[in-house]
């Protein structure tokens, strides 16, 4: 095994947008500009890496939100070596002694997101204490016989990539035994017979909306970044898991089935809605489930499973659509929903919408493109 791809997410789409020119995308030096912009935006409103985080109430800035933007930056450092991105990711682990909200016990998922960021920093600079506590908290989970930990699909995206990265480091299939238990649970167990809809193809946020819970046009409730939230889980997962893994077929299987389902419900200008089977629930443009699908299809294509005559036009779109429609001049992203399990929550939704916290969706944003400029 080997662990020379680690921070992939931003590689997959860049490569491919940069790779493609049959579908006219964008050079890569055009596909970095908008990177490079909205996340100065971010780095210049945050100069403090530590600094807390203040919405309805006060947070630190190593929760799950932050988490995913150093994803996302330490993408963009995989295809844009500028040695800031690293510096900024470094200040950030070193300001919470790399840890996490709720300690080295934990098992919260949203908790151990900031663990990919401190791994990928680990693998470039081998000082232990960076990976310390979050090695604790998911040993914890691994000697542990409880499995009922993800129970909303969320969490998926949160810690799949951690267990899977510390079976890398440390040549353990154990970490990916209990992350398969941790997943097995999820998709068949939660709720009333677990959250994956094996019809649909797709996955209810968590058991509140197991039907008979119901959109108002009938549909089931399949919430466009919750289910953005798996498929960047199984690509982290597949880009990185041994295919001898008795597992990984598995988790292939329900990321091409979910790819195939979710690009039937794609909007004519490239984004999807907030509610992928219900369109006049709160619909309208949102760019962070659109920019964790684009990511997803993107691995895909570069690795030779998904079609690229199919899924070449439907990223191009998205890409584009997001570029010209979200990102402003000065680097602020909109069309990004804030916070929540639905499409209702962190409403509205617009152009100039700023949602509760303004660092997820970019980081959601900088993985979409880089899995191509590989």
């Amino acid at each position: 095994m080997t662990i020379k791809n680690l921070p992939t997410s931003c590689l997959v789409i860049a490569t491919f947008l940069y790779s493609c020119s049959a579908t006219r995308l964008p050079a890569k030096k055009q596909v970095l500009e908008p990177l490079r912009l909205t996340n100065q935006y971010f780095m210049n409103n945050w100069p403090d890496p530590g600094k807390t985080i203040v919405t309805n109430r006060e947070r630190p800035s190593n929760i799950w939100t932050r988490g995913v933007y150093y994803e996302g930056l330490m993408a963009l450092y995989n295809i844009d070596k500028q040695k800031k991105y690293y510096d900024y990711a470094v200040l950030w682990g070193e300001k919470h002694k790399w840890g996490m909200r709720s300690g080295p016990t934990t098992r919260n998922a949203d908790d151990q997101t900031c663990g990919q960021t401190y791994i990928d920093l680990y693998m470039i600079d081998k000082k232990p204490e960076r990976i310390k506590d979050i090695k604790a908290s998911i040993d914890e989970m691994v000697k542990s016989d409880k499995s009922d930990d993800w129970n909303w699909i969320d969490a998926l995206q949160m810690a799949m990539p951690v267990f899977t990265k510390l079976g890398i480091v440390y040549n353990d299939t154990s970490y990916f035994r209990k992350m398969y238990d941790l997943y097995n649970f999820s998709k068949y167990k939660q709720g009333d017979k677990g959250l994956y809809n094996s019809a649909d193809h797709l996955w209810w946020r968590d058991k509140d909306f197991d039907p008979p819970y119901k959109e108002p046009n009938g549909e089931d409730c399949y919430w466009s970044r919750g289910n953005g939230w798996v498929v960047a889980a199984l690509v982290k997962t597949l880009d990185m898991l041994p295919k001898t893994d008795p597992h990984y077929n598995e988790y292939l299987q329900d990321y091409k089935d979910m790819c195939t389902a979710i690009i039937k419900v794609q909007r004519s200008d490239g984004f999807w809605n907030v509610s992928l089977h219900d369109p006049s629930n709160f619909g309208g443009k949102e760019t962070s489930g659109t920019a964790l699908f684009t990511y997803g299809f993107a691995w895909g294509i570069n690795n030779g499973i998904l079609d690229k005559k199919t899924y070449n036009p439907i990223i191009t779109k998205a890409w584009n659509a997001m570029v010209k429609e979200s990102v402003h001049s000065n680097g602020f992203l909109g069309f990004v929903q804030g916070t929540g399990k639905e499409p209702k929550d962190g409403q509205p939704v617009s152009y100039t919408s700023k949602p509760d916290f303004e660092d997820y969706g970019l980081g959601c944003f900088q993985i979409s493109p880089n899995s191509s400029l590989q």
